[in-house]
């Protein structure tokens, strides 16, 4: 063992007692400190207290209730946060579902439940729209930009910047609601465009027909305000800002929003107005379009122009007031409005396309669930002409105040109808069609086809027939004594003679000759399908009939004696295909007499406007042909009449069969005709009729027998003024 040469000291152990008298060592501070913490715990010090006065009875008064309130409100937090954050979770899973169930934006552009028809007239040019309108898929980015501003300007300012709802717009709504003492949800909505666009798809819901009676309770439906129904919105709305972009919710917007006049998406309603694209609109005519969004129907342009400019310019405003456009060009657009285009503009045949409508086949007009193309016969300038002949009569002949109504329809000799006015108000859609659906006792126009039936049985123009009192025994009602209007006889007289001056009595005494029988079954097969009556009233025009009948029946006299049929549908297609699907379903029929018997009461007819009661449908250089016809009463005034391209027919009465007041066939109607077609001939070569002058017999003349009946019709003239 090495060291360092020093003894080391012994081990010793420390002493357990210390040494009598010697002083004890010092404890460690630590040691110290932890006994006298253990030996206050085992003895705490007790702590002085001040004394305290006692509390008053209004403190405790106080701080009882306070103690009760803090309880109630610590305990409507505690509830509150956690319903809410409840609330925000079942919103948050029904966003997210309702977003996986949302389809490709391409499927909600079009959602129309029927489709659309557009017609076009002779040349091929549109001139009515029928159904739903959809004119094709526009996008945000494709349209006219002015168009996207005027439509975020109108609806949702702040589109681009909201998560589907505006709290701002929706409380600024509630309060306007309940300060106008509405309800918080009826009225002002606060909408945000997406909001709209989720109402305009019926938040995903589909048409069924078997759900809802028609497309209008359905869209009603869909438009329903209730709190739930608010709620379910607000889920779609968010769900649509979840899976779509802002521009592909604009887009769905632009292609669904109804727009007036069965314009459905903004395509359609710039090709409907405005004849053009939507990518290409200009400033005012996008604020003319997106001011339709607050009353499509209301501000529709072809309902009332400056209506609807009044509302585009305040769109304008708008576009201003957000920086849309500067003020130039505010000006310019004022300096030059919105021009429609001349579809829109003309309107023409309201009446005559809700009657091509109603011919053509049910699935491809009424109820059409494709988009679908009608050429049809109509002429709109002899439209125009019609329309302006009516009016300048009721303008410039009517007494002022008077409720009589019109009807006109003009067709060519195999039937294509040309033109057509339902009743004084042309500009409409749907209405009562006078010219269709009114039946009306047809008079002495029915005697055409009296007198049809004797020629084609062998009678002659110049044979006679005896004008004098003559009575018949009618089962069931006795006696019957038909009186002639002047109530004068005038003996023999030669069958040109009694129809130019429409003399009743020979009439019923050619008629009954010929036989009843065979008169109605040639008035049935020149297309007067309406019931004819049984008895010998029937040869005076006592049944009923349709105007649009009696020209078509007119029309088969025209043609040498061959059945018509009415038509106005020439060729039906489906949109964007060539081939057509049907073609015109009337025209030339079988023949009803000879050539030669129409041809000659072509020429009797003739006689009626040359020397006899429709005398005032003349128009000089013209040969023109007719008959006048007033029932009982007056409460019928009928002229039809035909040159050698166009049959027209006039019907002049009251909705309610008030007798009219010194109006005749020869009158009015007649007037009507003549103004008609002055206009449809005006600049149009002469064209000789197709009739056959009969040779009188060697001691009579034409002119010769019918001088006295101009003498009276003359008188007779002389009362129908109105």
């Amino acid at each position: 063992m090495s060291g360092n040469g020093k003894k080391r000291p012994a081990l010793v152990a420390d002493r357990r007692y210390p040494k009598a008298g010697a002083k004890p060592k010092a404890k460690p501070k630590a040691a110290t400190a932890a006994k006298s913490k253990a030996k206050a715990t085992r003895k705490p010090a007790r702590r002085k207290t001040p004394n305290r006065k006692p509390r008053g009875p209004i403190r405790r008064v106080l701080g009882f209730f306070g103690g009760i309130l803090s309880w109630f409100f610590g305990l409507i937090w505690a509830f509150s946060w956690r319903f809410g954050l409840v609330f925000a979770l079942i919103i948050g899973v029904s966003v997210v579902y309702v977003a996986s169930t949302l389809p490709a934006v391409d499927e909600l552009v079009d959602g129309r439940a029927r489709g659309s028809v557009t017609m076009l007239d002779r040349d091929g040019a549109v001139f009515a729209w029928r159904g739903d309108q959809f004119g094709g898929m526009i996008t945000a980015e494709t349209v006219s930009p002015h168009l996207r501003n005027a439509v975020i300007a109108t609806e949702d300012k702040r589109f681009y910047g909201h998560f589907g709802l505006s709290p701002r717009g929706i409380a600024s709504a509630v309060r306007i609601n309940l300060s106008e003492g509405r309800s918080p949800l009826s009225g002002h909505g606060g909408s945000t465009l997406t909001q709209q666009t989720a109402k305009l798809i019926c938040l995903g819901v589909p048409f069924d027909p078997n759900t809802w009676d028609s497309e209008t309770a359905y869209e009603a439906d869909c438009r329903r305000t209730t709190l739930w129904r608010k709620v379910r919105e607000a889920i779609y709305s968010m769900a649509m800002e979840v899976t779509y972009t802002k521009d592909e919710i604009l887009t769905i917007y632009l292609n669904r929003a109804f727009l007036g006049a069965g314009s459905r998406g903004f395509e359609a309603a710039s090709q409907r107005y405005f004849g053009i694209s939507a990518a290409n609109l200009n400033p005012q005519q996008s604020a003319m379009l997106a001011g339709l969004l607050k009353a499509p129907t209301r501000y529709a342009p072809t309902n009332n122009w400056q209506r609807s400019w009044d509302r585009g310019q305040t769109v304008m405003r708008l576009m201003n007031d957000q920086g849309f456009i500067t003020d130039a060009q505010v000006a310019e657009g004022n300096a030059n409005p919105p021009v429609l285009s001349e579809a829109a503009e003309a309107r023409v045949g309201g009446y005559f396309a809700d009657w091509v409508m109603s011919t053509g086949p049910e699935f491809f007009t009424r109820d059409t669930t494709e988009d679908v193309i009608i050429r049809t016969t109509l002429d709109q300038r002899i439209q125009d002409a019609t329309e302006e002949a009516v009016t300048y009569i009721f303008d410039n002949r009517v007494r002022a105040g008077s409720e009589a109504q019109a009807a006109v329809v003009v067709m060519s000799a195999d039937g294509a109808v040309r033109a057509m006015v339902g009743g004084r108000d042309m500009r409409v859609s749907g209405a009562f069609n006078r010219a269709t659906q009114a039946s009306r006792q047809t008079g002495s126009s029915f005697k055409p086809f009296v007198y049809a039936t004797a020629l084609e049985l062998g009678s002659s123009a110049y044979d006679i027939v005896m004008d004098e009192p003559y009575c018949l025994n009618v089962p069931g009602s006795g006696e019957w004594c038909p009186k002639n209007y002047t109530r004068e006889f005038r003996g023999p007289v030669s069958l040109v003679d009694s129809l130019a001056s429409s003399l009743n009595v020979p009439a019923v005494r050619l008629s009954e000759q010929v036989g009843r029988e065979n008169v109605r079954t040639v008035a049935n097969q020149f297309g007067i399908d309406s019931t004819l009556v049984e008895g010998p009233s029937l040869a005076l025009g006592a049944s009923e009939s349709t105007l649009l009948e009696m020209s078509g029946a007119y029309a088969g006299i025209l043609n040498g004696g061959s059945a018509v049929a009415p038509y106005g549908l020439v060729e039906l297609r489906l949109q964007g295909d060539d081939a057509p699907l049907m073609g015109t379903s009337g025209g030339i029929r079988e023949r009803v007499i000879r050539r030669e018997a129409a041809e000659e009461l072509i020429w009797m007819m003739h006689r009626v406007v040359e020397v006899g009661s429709g005398h005032r449908a003349q128009i000089e250089g013209w040969e023109i042909a007719g008959k006048t016809g007033t029932t009982q009463a007056a409460r019928d005034a009928w002229f039809i009449g035909f040159t050698a391209d166009y049959v027209v027919g006039v019907w002049m009465g009251y909705d309610d069969n008030t007798p009219l007041t010194g109006v005749t066939g020869g009158g009015l109607p007649a007037e009507i005709w003549h103004e008609t077609m002055k206009r449809v001939l005006s600049g149009v070569p002469a064209r000789p009729l197709p009739m056959r002058v009969p040779r009188p017999p060697e001691n009579v003349t034409p002119t010769d027998s019918v001088a006295d009946d101009v003498l009276n019709d003359v008188l007779r003239q002389l009362m129908e003024q109105q």
